[in-house]
């Protein structure tokens, strides 16, 4: 069964017909999910849909275009939901500086806070980074990330920086971006990095794969990136769904009833 490791379920764009899309699952081979906060309303959201669902589970963090609003006390009392069978991680965290850089501190201080959030839990990352490569290695190194561990999602950026990352025992989120013509970089990251350190993702709403391009992406999806990575890799869609769903698992190592 395919392991999505990076969807956003409790969006709006899935009010109308969240329940027709999961009753589609088995048909398409989609097994576990792993939802992902972003801001502070989605917190408690994520969480209901974890317990509301076997094959649901979640990460609990803030990313950094929506990190304005914390404070330490708000961060406290996230900290405290960790410690729930279906939290699997924190996140998503991490820097964003592609549409507004006014912030760049702000984002920088509550990424850090939210690693050591991680470590004391003992819970992994999901790294979101967006135009902040270099930011994102120097916190990641300094903060020892390689003893967190977690995933940088919706990987962007050089297979250089990959290899990076995968040196800190990380692994890297692929998604609907591969099946775009002009991901070419992508495409040498998905080639260079070792199968075993690539784990399948949507980021649903966002980033559907060709041929659903633009339209609102969901886990359904899946077999096209899966099919698209088994051409780069050259083995077959069978191994590409067994050994990222073996991935996701030592990811998200809280979930031992698979």
């Amino acid at each position: 069964m395919i392991f999505e490791t990076h969807a956003h379920y409790n969006d709006e764009a899935f009010q109308e017909d969240r329940e027709e899309i999961f009753a589609q699952f088995p048909e398409k081979r989609i097994g576990t999910v792993v939802n992902i906060a972003s801001d502070l309303k989605s917190i408690d959201e994520c969480l209901d849909l974890a317990h509301r669902y076997p094959f649901m589970y979640c990460a609990l963090g803030i990313h950094p275009s929506d990190c304005q609003p914390l404070t330490e006390e708000l961060l406290k009392e996230i900290r405290g939901k960790l410690t729930d069978p279906r939290v699997v991680a924190v996140g998503e965290i991490g820097l964003d500086y592609y549409w507004d850089t006014s912030f760049r501190d702000a984002q920088k201080y509550w990424f850090e806070y939210q690693m050591e959030m991680a470590r004391d839990t003992k819970l992994p990352v999901v790294i979101h980074s967006r135009e902040a490569a270099q930011d994102t290695l120097a916190l990641m190194k300094k903060h020892r990330a390689e003893e967190i561990g977690g995933v940088v999602h919706c990987f962007s950026y050089s297979a250089e920086i990959a290899k990076e990352v995968v040196k800190m025992g990380f692994f890297i989120g692929i998604g609907g971006v591969i099946t775009f013509k002009n991901a070419r970089k992508l495409k040498e990251v998905a080639d260079q990095v070792p199968i075993e350190n690539i784990v399948l993702e949507t980021d649903c709403p966002y980033l559907a794969p060709v041929p659903f391009r633009g339209k609102r992406n969901s886990s359904l999806y899946l077999p096209y990136v899966v099919e698209e990575l088994a051409k780069i890799k050259g083995i077959d869609t069978e191994e590409v769904i067994e050994r990222t769903a073996q991935n996701a698992r030592r990811l998200y190592s809280r979930i031992t009833d698979l």
